[in-house]
């Protein structure tokens, strides 16, 4: 028996284990509800009553009573989406391929599950030193960060990984052997590879601001020096509308739309297979909505108008670390509640005018947000008013001069004698 524990078995290692399992069934529980908030956000929105009927007695007798009066708000509803999805029948498409077909929805929903690995949920957590009496091991303690892997590359992690879920929705797109699936499956990859690049640069300008590519360090920039939001205003929209493009979200959600290609990349899937695909859309929602919170309101940071508060950096005890990790989910929830406000608010736009928007209005301007803020820096004015003045007179401008640029026409409607938009002149 070894008298001490192996070298890889350290504090970090424990809470980052405890930190990955709690996360991620948090984040699988979020995405079961968050077809419950869709729902009843969109009924909302649309003056409905949405969900209110379904609740956990799955119509047994016996069940009836233990749980009466859980009906009333539905919440039994993604539930019984998630068994009927088990049991429906599983079919695969004539001419398909088998291993690719099978293979797609997977790819698709690893890197969605492994995104949030870098975010850190709670701070930093003093871990006591631990005794393990039965193995006679003693495992230092110390502070430790409360997040899944540490790494000196966080960013450049969390990037990485959300262009890797393209490759399966290309796959499973190809492997249908359906033609609206396969033009659902390029769509979504020339809107990956368009909006990629906004949202390379307008992470870049944070990252010119705050100097680091190490998650923490960001949100202690921010709790020191305000969130950037407040300073980067510009950027911060930019960013949400590359995430919005990301995660296939309305208004750019034309890889699937079912006005266009019956269903998008996801035509042909049913059953489980499905719900993969299912399960990744709305975990990259959240992975998303964490990595915004991240670099712009501030992670898990609340103002407060004392020192030395419970969401303060210093405060190392475990009840700091569950209401920073509080603060910050609640946040991510609430980005997430956005964007599906968003989808029942604006309507989706056309795929031409999708691509149009990136390569002729935010590529543009995100490449001259990254020249303007490396200009701020290197005069040294990163305050909170030099970089929000800078940002309001960058919009101002490109107010005035989006409109001079020249345009393309596109999609001109073609007179046709008698119609109501053309009547016949007499």
């Amino acid at each position: 028996m070894l008298d001490s524990p192996p070298a890889f078995l350290t504090a970090q290692l424990i809470v980052s284990t405890i930190v990955i399992l709690i996360v991620i069934h948090m984040i699988l529980g979020l995405v079961a509800y968050s077809t419950y908030l869709e729902r009843k956000i969109s009924a909302y929105i649309q003056d409905r009553v949405g969900p209110n009927r379904v609740g956990f007695d799955f119509g047994l007798p016996f069940l009836k009573n233990l749980f009466r009066g859980f009906g009333f708000w539905g919440l039994g509803q993604p539930l019984a989406d998630g068994i009927k999805f088990v049991l429906k029948e599983d079919y695969m498409p004539k001419g398909a391929d088998k291993y690719l077909f099978t293979l797609a929805p997977i790819i698709v929903v690893i890197p969605a599950l492994i995104g949030f690995a870098v975010i850190p949920w709670g701070g930093m957590l003093d871990f006591p030193t631990m005794h393990i009496p039965v193995l006679n091991w003693t495992i230092e303690g110390g502070p430790v960060h409360v997040t899944g892997a540490v790494i000196n590359i966080g960013i450049v992690y969390l990037i990485a990984i959300g262009s890797l879920g393209i490759y399966g929705i290309t796959v499973g797109g190809w492997a249908s052997n359906n033609k609206y699936s396969f033009l659902g499956a390029l769509r979504a990859s020339s809107q990956m590879l368009s909006y990629e690049i906004p949202m390379g640069l307008a992470l870049l300008c944070v990252l010119l601001v705050t100097g680091t590519l190490i998650p923490h360090k960001i949100i202690g920039y921010q709790v020191d020096n305000g969130w950037l939001i407040l300073s980067q205003p510009v950027v911060a929209v930019i960013f949400f509308i590359c995430i919005l493009a990301e995660t296939n979200r309305a208004p750019f959600d034309n890889a699937e739309c079912e006005q266009e290609l019956v269903g998008g990349y996801h035509t042909e899937y049913s059953s489980m297979r499905f719900a993969l695909f299912f399960l990744a859309e709305y975990s990259h929602m959240v992975t998303a909505s964490a990595f915004f919170a991240l670099l712009f309101l501030g992670g898990y940071h609340m103002p407060m108008f004392f020192d030395g508060h419970i969401l303060s950096p210093e405060n190392m005890t475990i009840l700091g670390v569950l209401a920073k990790f509080g603060v910050y989910f609640t946040k991510v929830v609430l980005l997430v509640c956005f964007m599906m406000v968003i989808r029942w608010s604006l309507p989706r736009m056309r795929f031409d005018q999708v691509m149009q928007v990136a390569w002729q209005s935010v590529i543009p301007m995100s490449l001259a947000l990254v020249v303007t803020t490396a200009f701020m820096v290197s005069r040294g004015w990163t305050g909170l008013l030099p970089m929000l003045a800078m940002n309001v007179v960058f919009a101002v401008a490109m107010l005035f001069l989006i409109p001079l640029l020249p345009k393309q026409a596109m999609n001109r409607k073609v007179r046709l004698a008698g119609s109501r938009f053309y009547p016949v002149q007499e």
